[in-house]
C-alpha cells in the first residue's frame, strides 16, 4: 500500500490570511454613527439650526466605508477589503432605497387610519360637503373597471403571447413583438387619450363611462401579459411538447393540454401583477371615466369614480375643513396601497402554491 503524504499548509499560502473579529464591522459602524452625530449636533449648536439625521446618517455611512476598507486592506488584505467595500456600497444603497419606501408607507399609514372607520367603507359622498362621507363607490368602480379591464386584456394578451412562442415566425412576429415593446413604454396618459377619442368617435364628444376606463387600462395591460405570459410559455420544456406530438396530440391540443397547464401558476403571476401595475392609474381614469359622488354599477351608463381619481379630486378640490377632505384622501390612499400590496401577495402565493413540482 502506497503511503499518503499530508503536506501542512502553512499560514501565508491560506487564501485568507488574517481575519477580523466578526464584530469589527458594527463596532466601527457604531463609531462612525457617533462621531458623525456628534459633529453634526456641534455644528448644529454652533450655527443655531436644526439638527440633520439625514445628513449625520450619510456621513456616518461614509467614514464606516473608509475606516472599514482600511483597516480591513491592513489587516486581511487587498482583496478582502474589496469585498468588504462592495458589501458596503451594496447595503447602503439598498438602504438608502428603502428609505422612500418606508417613509411613503409610514406617512400613508399614519395620515390616512384615522378615517378607516365603518362610514369610510359603506358611504359615498352623495350630499356630503363636508365631515362624513366615505369612498364606497370609489372602491366599487375600480372593481368593475379593473374587472372589465381584465376580462379584456387576459384573453388577447395570452393567445398573442401563444402566438409569438407556437406559431409566429419571419416578420411578423418580430413586427408583432417590437409593437409590444413599444406599447410596454406609453405614457398611461396616451392610453387614456386613445380610448377618449375611440369612443368620443362613436358616441360623441364629452363621453365619461367606465368601459372607456377599462379600455384604457386595458392598453396599459396587454403588453404586460403579453410580456410576462411568452416568457413563462418559453419556459416550458420543448421535451414536453414533442412528447405529445409523438402520442398523435395535435398542436392546439398540446396547447391547451401540456404547454398551458405546466405554466399557468407564471401566466397567473403575470396577469396579477399587470392588474396591480394599472390599478393605480389615474391620468387615464380621469379623462375617460370622469369622477361622480354618487354610486354606479355601471359600466355602460354616465361617470364612474375610481380611488386614484377619488384621491386626487379630495386633495385638489379641498373644502370646508379642510381636514376632512385631506383624511378622506389619505384614507383612499392606504386602501388602494393595500389592495396592491393584497395583489402582489396573492401573486406570491399562486406561483408557491400551483406552480409544477420539479422534484422526485
Amino acid at each position: 500500500m502506497a503511503a499518503v503524504t499530508i503536506r501542512p499548509v502553512s499560514a501565508g499560502s491560506a487564501l485568507s490570511g488574517n481575519r477580523l473579529p466578526r464584530s469589527t464591522p458594527w463596532i466601527i459602524l457604531g463609531a462612525s454613527l457617533v462621531i458623525s452625530f456628534a459633529l453634526f449636533a456641534l455644528l448644529a449648536a454652533a450655527a443655531g439650526g436644526d439638527f440633520s439625521v439625514v445628513g449625520a446618517v450619510l456621513v456616518g455611512a461614509l467614514l464606516y466605508l473608509v475606516a472599514s476598507t482600511g483597516i480591513t486592506a491592513a489587516v486581511e488584505g487587498r482583496r478582502q477589503a474589496t469585498d468588504r467595500l462592495v458589501t458596503g456600497l451594496v447595503t447602503s444603497a439598498f438602504l438608502l432605497a428603502m428609505v422612500p419606501l418606508v417613509s411613503v408607507a409610514i406617512t400613508v399609514i399614519g395620515n390616512g387610519v384615522a378615517r378607516m372607520d365603518a362610514t369610510f367603507f359603506t358611504s359615498s359622498m352623495r350630499n356630503v360637503v363636508g365631515e362624513g362621507g366615505g369612498a364606497l363607490h370609489a372602491m366599487i368602480g375600480t372593481l368593475l373597471i379593473t374587472l372589465a379591464a381584465t376580462i379584456i386584456s387576459v384573453p388577447l394578451g395570452l393567445m398573442t403571447s401563444i402566438y409569438l412562442v407556437e406559431y409566429g415566425r419571419g416578420r411578423i412576429a418580430k413586427t408583432i413583438t417590437f409593437l409590444v415593446d413599444v406599447m410596454t413604454g406609453i405614457p398611461s396618459i396616451v392610453a387614456g387619450l386613445f380610448a377618449y377619442a375611440l369612443f368620443a368617435l362613436f358616441l360623441g364628444p364629452g363621453v365619461r363611462m367606465g368601459i372607456v376606463g377599462a379600455v384604457a387600462l386595458s392598453v396599459l395591460m396587454i403588453p404586460v401579459v403579453v410580456r410576462s405570459s411568452e416568457e413563462m410559455l418559453k419556459l416550458v420544456p420543448h421535451e414536453l411538447r414533442e412528447a405529445s406530438y409523438a402520442l398523435g396530440v395535435p398542436k392546439w391540443l398540446t396547447i391547451v393540454k401540456v404547454v398551458l397547464p405546466t405554466s399557468i401558476a407564471g401566466i397567473t403571476t403575470g396577469v396579477v401583477l399587470a392588474i396591480a401595475r394599472v390599478i393605480g392609474e389615474t391620468a387615464p381614469l380621469l379623462i375617460t371615466a370622469g369622477f361622480t359622488a354618487s354610486m354606479n354599477y355601471n359600466l355602460f351608463a354616465d361617470r364612474m369614480q375610481s380611488l386614484p381619481v377619488y384621491v386626487y379630486t379630495q386633495y385638489a378640490n379641498q373644502g370646508n375643513p379642510v381636514e376632512a377632505f385631506l383624511d378622506r384622501a389619505w384614507a383612499a390612499a392606504l386602501v388602494l396601497i393595500l389592495i396592491v400590496m393584497a395583489l402582489n401577495l396573492i401573486a406570491r402565493l399562486v406561483a408557491k402554491y400551483f406552480s409544477p413540482k420539479t422534484g422526485r
